[in-house]
């Protein structure tokens, strides 16, 4: 079995008679600079970091990922041919989804005031087009589409106790949304019955001014989620058992960002953190947090902590890891070329 190779693992509770579902989130920064591009690298096949990617997930070998940073189209062209190239290698995901993103849809606003519009910081989300760096879940059980619930267009102004920049113009405030990319709740059919994915991808807390724009929405982007589990918001929340998984941006121990966004959404009552661990064997001599919960690495800042799968509390957790493998792994040049993201799974038992 390819799971059986990962070796790099946290076995937190005994594996017991049931299935388990491995759930895994991987941000492969596979967003290109125009619509279209990547479909043209995936139908190629000679793209290095495509063929870096589908070795990863094929290795990951989880029943059901969400994949960040996946450049969307309207067709689901680029993740339907993903998905014959993995296909290709035995692994098969007939279950596909994808909602629109954020990003590059403009505001009509010069966010950035930069004196122009229509340029990327423009968007609802940063993007040099509509659907560049959106989310997609590949999935080997069935996904109710049609009972599928999209946050995206969540207006930030209305989150309760919502961080305004200074000087956000009235006119942006009221059509600016919360997500950066996406909030989606998107149920899977399983033989226990639904379990909810709730998904979404934080903009980074930097680049930008003293008016922190960017570090308060990706504060409130991880709030959102706290109140949607707290029933604090108009949509009602979800259904037990869920994971909550996707790219925070945010470490809780280290790096730019407020914090308590995320460490709030960790202590949640209704989540547990399985703390996903890898084997990188990397020190961290400035950083507070354990190197080992690392999820990816920047050459400027080193590793951080930003990519997370939460199960709900009554969910029995098998197993979690970080793909993190050593550098004599032959995997690890893969993850390398890949993304500066690394896979986090958890394997979990439906109650």
């Amino acid at each position: 079995m390819i799971r059986a190779a990962l070796g790099v693992c946290l076995v937190l509770a005994g594996a017991g008679h049931a299935e388990t579902l491995r759930i895994a989130t991987w941000n492969v920064e596979l967003d290109r600079t125009g619509p279209g591009l990547l479909a043209r690298d995936l139908t190629k096949g000679e793209d290095p970091q495509v063929t870096a990617v589908v070795q990863g997930l094929v290795t990951l070998d989880a029943d059901i990922v969400l994949l960040t940073g996946f450049d969307y189209d309207l067709g689901g062209v680029a993740l339907g041919l993903l998905a014959d190239r993995l296909a290709a290698k035995g692994a098969v995901y007939p279950h596909r989804f994808a909602f629109r993103p954020n990003t590059g849809e403009q505001t009509g606003f010069d966010v950035d005031r930069n004196g122009r519009l229509g340029d990327p910081r423009d968007a609802q989300g940063y993007g040099l087009f509509s659907g560049q760096g959106g989310m997609a879940v590949l999935s080997r059980l069935p996904l109710d589409t049609g009972a599928a619930r999209d946050f995206s267009g969540y207006l930030w102004r209305d989150l309760p106790g919502a961080l305004r920049p200074e000087g956000t113009e009235p006119g942006l405030w009221d059509v600016q949304r919360l997500a950066s990319t996406g909030f989606w709740d998107l149920p899977v059919v399983t033989g226990a019955g639904p379990l909810h994915l709730l998904a979404w991808h934080a903009t980074p807390p930097v680049f930008d001014g003293p008016e922190d724009r960017n570090g308060k929405r990706n504060h409130d982007e991880a709030d959102f989620w706290r109140q949607y589990l707290d029933g604090a918001l108009p949509m009602a929340p979800p259904d037990a058992p869920f994971v909550l998984l996707g790219d925070a941006n945010l470490d809780p121990a280290d790096g730019d960002g407020l914090r308590d966004g995320i460490t709030a959404l960790l202590a949640h009552p209704s989540l547990q953190d399985p703390a996903p661990q890898g084997t990188h064997g990397r020190k961290e001599p400035g950083h507070v947090g354990p190197p080992a919960l690392d999820t990816a690495l920047f050459p400027e800042i080193g590793g951080l902590r930003l990519d997370y799968v939460l199960p709900s509390a009554d969910v029995r957790v098998v197993a979690a890891g970080v793909m993190w493998p050593p550098a004599d792994d032959p995997l690890a040049a893969d993850l390398i070329l890949a993304s500066r993201h690394y896979p986090v799974w958890v394997d979990i038992a439906l109650p």
